[in-house]
Order: structure tokens, then C-alpha cells, then sequence
């Protein structure tokens, strides 16, 4: 397979989706061949949940981030690109951030190729929260309300999802190879560098967008593959970077409308990427020319907020039904059993210190309420999930659940035991620590650039 290499007036990047979930190292060759500008990467997302912000805990393995690092990292002194990585660790706090950046270093030395870093930090100080919160610079998102001085106290990590400044300004004003950030707004990572060139901003996000999640945006679908993007000054081109995968207009304007409330217009830190004139065009069987996106500034810039605590500790419950009077009764026989727990554990532990949650695979355990089949299956798996204040409080909450399900009493019941199977010994499975995300706002920020800013390290 051969791809064009790379023409006057375009901006080469390649990106993969997230670091750490691996990639085809021919891929990585190909594109390196076209002649690169940029290679981009995501390493986060708010996606797996706030377990991974509050723990301070990396998202991926670090033999497979050291994997993938490895070859970006070969590829970069090769090309000679610049190589961006954001929302270093999976939620990029300062933890993370420095964890990722062990393991970059140590990648560096081993090759004895000194590199250039330009590192910056996205966490935030609960000094500067609270004054945002008491000047009225901090604004709800996708949840109701503002978050209280003590909602700051108690979050272990907060994190500002920067945008396309903090990373151009650190291309622009540095003489880095690498770039690593904290949190980052995933488009980011690949519009930084073209926008501090001078292309299009509306073109370089809306380019981003599209290859932040790597071959997702292409046929057949797949993640764990890399994407390479040509930005011009009039629109974009996507293409894959393995012959038995193809873009398509449907493939990519699918993927302009991933993880979007609206399908035409995009916000973002700094402004909106306008889709309402945008053309998907074929330029062959496995090219898409994207264009007429443009940028919307935004008077009033904001960033969004990131913020998760403890909420407890976990103890699970795995099982199975079979007996199809008790799967017909599980609503009152779950109540029951709840209603029991907490006349068990009180008055010593308070029904505020626990919380258990049934999950019902063949029933509703993926949809919950909104399932629409109300069919009742002839087997259904239970997880029951217990939380509680503390690693005792949720074990004998999950022990008396395991019980009384074993044993619980209903009509037409024909075994006195037995009618919850369980699978392994023992029967409950402590699962650690959990965190809730409390701050998920928008703050006000004048000068992402001059907030956010770079430092230069040297790695040998």
C-alpha cells in the first residue's frame, strides 16, 4: 500500500486514539513515509468514570503506554514531527501527568536521544476555585447547580479540560519535540500546531474531532488504529493508514456526531465549530475531503471543570437466577431484602452510610428503566452493588444481601437454599475505593495561555 506523500501547503498529522491502547506499527510507518507535521495523541478521558481522577490511578497499563510511547516516540525522532500528547495518565492530573512523564523519560533514555519537553500542568488550586466561585465565574454543565466551597475541600483532584492555547502557545514559543498536558480537550491535541501555524481554526478543531479517536472514523469500524489527517487552507482530508480500512462520507460524518448533543455545532474552550455549511465529499474509495466548517469566537472564555471524591467503598455480589418464580418476583424480593439490610445493620450503621444498587442482566441491566422488552426471561444474572462509608460498613451490607437472597422466602418457592447460584467462594468481592465526580462546571478563565502555562525540560 502507498500513500501520497505529503504537498505544499498541507499539514500533516496522524493521531491514534489513546495511548495505551495500541496500534498497528506498520500504520505508524506508512504515515511516517507520507512526511508528518504532527503526530497527536490522546491519553485520557472522563469517559471510564471519576474512579481514575480521585485515585490519581493511570487509566491504561503502563506496559502498554510504555508500548505505544515507545514507537510514537521512534516515529517522532524519525520525522522529525512535533509529537502532542494530552490528558496525560486518563484523567491528567498533576499525578498523571508526572507518572506518563516517567515513563516518557525513561523511553528517551534508552534510545540516548535527548529530547525537548514542553510539560504543562492543567490541575486546579482550591485557592483559585474559590475565588472563581465567589466572583460567579463558575457556571453550571450538564448538571444542575454550582458547586460549594466544600465540594472543592473534599474533591481530591480537580482539572481544567484546556483547550487549543496553553498547547499552541507551547509549540510556538518553545523549541519542544514533545508536548504532554494534563487534561486537554481531545481536539486540541491535533489543532494546536495548524492553528499556531495560521491554518483555520474552524477546519484545524473540526479535523481534530474527527481523527482524536483514530480509525473509529473509518470502515471497517475499529478503534486501536491510526487515522492521518492533511489540513489545507480550504478544508481537510482524512484517510486510513491500512489498505483494508476505508473512509467514507458516512464514516466520518458519523464521527463528526460522536459524543455530541447537537450534530451541527461543536463547543468548545474558546468558541463553536460551525458544521451547518460543512460538505463531506469521496475523493476516491478510501478518501473524504471535509469543508466550509468555520469557528464561532466565543466572547467569554470558559473551561470545563473536573473534580471527583470519595464516595465510599464498593463490595460486590455476583450470582444467577434460574427459578422463574423468583425472577418473576424480583422487584418486591429486592425491596424486601433492602428494607431487611437496614433493620440488620441498625441503629449501629445508619441508612446513610450504605446505598445497594441491583443490576439485572436479562431484565434491565443495561437500560434500567428505559428498557422497553418486559419480557420476562427464563434466567437472569444479579450483580448486587453495595457502597458504603466504610470497607466494613459495604462487607456486612453485601454478606446479609448474599444471605438473604440465598434464603429468601417467596411464594410458590419450592427450595429452602440455593435458588441465587453464585459462582465464586467467596461470595463477596471487595472493590476498593469510590469516587464521585462533585465539580463538572464551566469556569471563566481570561487568558487560558498565560493560566496554563508551559515549562521546557531537557530529556536525556
Amino acid at each position: 500500500m502507498t500513500m501520497t506523500p505529503r504537498q505544499d501547503g498541507e499539514f500533516v498529522v496522524v493521531s491514534c486514539g489513546m495511548l495505551g491502547y495500541g496500534f498497528l506499527e506498520t500504520s505508524l510507518e506508512r504515515a511516517v513515509g507520507v512526511g508528518l507535521d504532527l503526530i497527536a495523541v490522546d491519553a485520557g478521558s472522563s469517559d471510564p468514570g471519576p474512579y481514575y481522577l480521585g485515585s490519581g490511578k493511570p487509566f491504561c497499563s503502563d506496559a502498554m503506554v510504555r508500548r505505544d510511547l515507545e514507537l510514537l516516540l521512534d516515529a517522532q525522532i524519525e520525522s522529525g514531527a512535533k509529537l502532542v500528547i494530552g490528558s496525560a495518565g486518563g484523567a491528567g492530573s498533576d499525578v498523571h501527568l508526572e507518572h506518563t512523564l516517567a515513563i516518557l523519560r525513561d523511553c528517551i533514555a534508552a534510545r540516548g536521544r535527548p529530547r525537548r519537553l514542553a510539560v504543562i500542568s492543567s490541575e486546579m488550586r482550591r485557592d483559585e476555585l474559590r475565588a472563581a466561585l465567589r466572583g460567579g465565574r463558575i457556571t453550571a454543565f450538564e448538571t444542575p447547580g454550582l458547586p460549594t466551597e466544600e465540594d472543592i475541600e473534599q474533591a481530591s483532584h480537580v482539572v481544567a479540560q484546556i483547550g487549543v492555547e496553553p498547547i499552541a502557545a507551547a509549540l510556538r514559543e518553545s523549541d519542544a519535540d514533545i508536548v504532554v498536558s494534563g487534561r486537554a480537550w481531545d481536539p486540541a491535541n491535533i489543532a494546536a500546531l495548524p492553528v499556531a501555524r495560521g491554518y483555520d481554526r474552524g477546519l484545524s478543531v473540526h479535523a481534530g474531532k474527527i481523527l482524536e479517536c483514530g480509525a473509529l472514523a473509518a470502515e471497517p469500524v475499529g478503534g486501536a488504529d491510526l487515522l492521518l489527517g492533511r489540513i489545507r487552507r480550504d478544508d481537510f482530508i482524512v484517510e486510513p493508514c491500512t489498505e483494508d480500512r476505508a473512509c467514507t462520507v458516512e464514516s466520518v460524518a458519523a464521527h463528526t456526531m460522536y459524543e455530541k448533543t447537537d450534530p451541527v455545532l461543536l463547543p468548545g474552550p474558546g468558541g463553536t465549530s460551525d458544521l451547518r455549511g460543512t460538505r463531506f465529499e469521496a475523493l476516491d474509495a478510501r478518501r473524504v475531503r471535509v469543508s466550509g466548517t468555520r469557528h464561532i469566537h466565543d466572547p467569554v472564555y470558559r473551561v470545563k471543570l473536573e473534580g471527583a471524591r470519595l464516595a465510599g467503598f464498593r463490595n460486590l455480589v455476583i450470582g444467577g437466577l434460574r427459578d422463574p418464580a423468583m425472577i418473576a418476583q424480583i422487584d418486591a424480593i429486592q425491596a424486601g431484602v433492602t428494607e431487611r439490610i437496614a433493620r440488620a445493620l441498625a441503629p449501629r450503621i445508619r441508612p446513610s452510610q450504605w446505598r445497594i444498587r441491583f443490576h439485572r442482566y436479562g431484565i434491565d441491566g443495561v437500560m434500567g428503566r428505559l428498557e422497553p422488552v418486559k419480557a420476562v426471561p427464563h434466567e437472569v444474572g444479579l450483580l448486587v452493588d453495595v457502597v458504603g462509608e466504610t470497607e466494613a460498613i459495604a462487607a456486612a451490607a453485601a454478606g446479609a444481601a448474599r444471605s438473604l437472597l440465598l434464603h429468601w422466602s417467596f411464594p410458590g418457592r419450592v427450595a429452602t437454599a440455593g435458588n441465587f447460584a453464585l459462582p465464586f467462594s467467596p461470595a463477596e468481592i471487595p472493590g476498593g475505593a469510590v469516587y464521585e465526580f462533585n465539580i463538572y462546571h464551566l469556569m471563566e478563565l481570561p487568558d487560558p495561555a498565560a493560566r496554563f502555562t508551559w515549562r521546557l525540560e531537557r530529556a536525556a
